[in-house]
């Protein structure tokens, strides 16, 4: 049986030559924060790998801090920037990655005050009520992700950058699906902290990075060593860092090639879906420059009250060598639903019978044709019977 992995915006497969330029890095000796010959070595290779990262994304070599991966880097930048700046204020959606929404959560027990942004039925949001809560509460924190995980629409991030500047707010974007895929310059975005995961780039899992712009530096959230110029103490995960930089290098170089691929693979998958399964719908933004070309959420026709289809499908396609997911890998084990659908105003029907798939380069359109075949053969055959 064929095995299809169309679950990439949870993890893409890492590049082999990734793995390559990794492994010298896993055998040799020596902790980057000694002083002698063998740290010094490794010291040279977090620093290479740190002054090249920072070439693709445009920004300065000290505003990179190396991390176990997105979710320490986001937790990490918002409670660091409530601690150092006094933030009383946090502007955000209901529709953040976990990694954001439960620190958010977290400090509105405490005290600090969060404003939700409304959002339409495809995941946008008003830039007139972003400029509203800001005019309200200026020197907030401003958490928005640049493309949601799950349902692929994109945010304006220059729009709201500018409008950030505008009350003097912090801007904390969250651009783990992104980094790697789209075009991202720092040097012009008005943004304060962004995210990055390595194995979201085909690079190894447990390395990440935050970006901090010049003079915004915050107070760590790992104490215990004087590492990332005294924000993440732990020795550096030296290898992996070395792959991530590698993976970024490879997939800036290839970009525009390798989300041009995505993105007709995404449009075939919408195409065949149409035509072979009446009644389907898409979740989120679909057009091109509005939605990540990676991902694809999937409204499939099932009645409502057939519950057990709906719980059935993700393992139906597992037994079929297809892996898909349900949204987020991190809640994959709720039982309450997708809370990205939920927070979008669907009906029932909609938000607890729809599944993301998620696109590499490795993908294929024969393997997209799989998929819709057996989707169709799940979704139509109670109705046909």
């Amino acid at each position: 049986m064929q095995r299809i992995y169309l679950d990439n915006a949870a993890s893409a497969p890492m590049d082999p030559e990734v793995f390559e330029c990794m492994r010298p890095h896993l055998l040799a000796v020596g902790n980057p924060s000694s002083t002698h010959a063998h740290g010094r070595e490794m010291r040279v290779v977090v620093e290479t790998a740190r002054k090249n990262m920072a070439a693709r994304l445009h920004c300065l070599p000290s505003e990179l801090y190396f991390t176990s991966g997105g979710t320490e880097a986001d937790n990490t930048a918002i409670y660091g920037a409530v601690k150092r700046f006094g933030i009383k204020h946090i502007v955000s959606t209901q529709i953040e990655h976990h990694a954001v929404t439960h620190p958010i959560e977290h400090l509105a027990a405490e005290g600090v005050a969060v404003t939700y942004l409304g959002l339409d039925e495809r995941g946008n949001i008003s830039l007139d009520e972003l400029r509203e809560a800001l005019a309200t509460h200026p020197r907030s924190l401003v958490c928005l992700m640049h493309a949601n995980n799950e349902i692929g629409t994109l945010l304006d991030i220059e729009a709201v950058g500018n409008i950030c500047k505008e009350y003097d707010a912090l801007f904390l974007c969250d651009t783990v699906q992104t980094v790697g895929h789209l075009p991202l310059d720092l040097s012009k975005t008005h943004v304060h902290y962004i995210t990055g995961a390595a194995h979201k780039f085909y690079g190894p899992k447990g390395v990440g990075f935050l970006f901090v712009r010049k003079g915004f530096t915050i107070p760590s959230l790992v104490n215990g060593g004087s590492q990332e110029r005294n924000l993440r103490a732990g020795t550096e995960n030296v290898a992996s860092i070395a792959g991530m930089a590698f993976a970024l290098d490879k997939c800036c170089a290839k970009m525009e090639q390798k989300t041009a691929y995505m993105q007709d693979l995404k449009q075939y998958a919408m195409d065949q879906l149409l035509a072979h399964i009446p009644g389907i719908a898409f979740n989120g933004e679909t057009a091109v420059g509005k939605s990540n070309p990676t991902v694809l959420n999937i409204a499939l026709p099932v009645p409502e009250d057939d519950m057990l289809m709906s719980g059935m499908l993700i393992f139906k396609l597992d037994l079929e060598g297809i892996s898909v997911s349900a949204g987020s890998a991190c809640s994959s084990g709720a039982t309450e639903g997708s809370h990205v659908l939920n927070s979008l105003g669907l009906p029932p029907s909609r938000t607890k019978n729809s599944i993301r798939m998620s696109f590499s380069p490795l993908n294929t359109q024969a393997e997209i044709d799989y998929c819709v075949e057996k989707l169709k053969q799940m979704v139509l055959k109670p109705v046909l019977a």
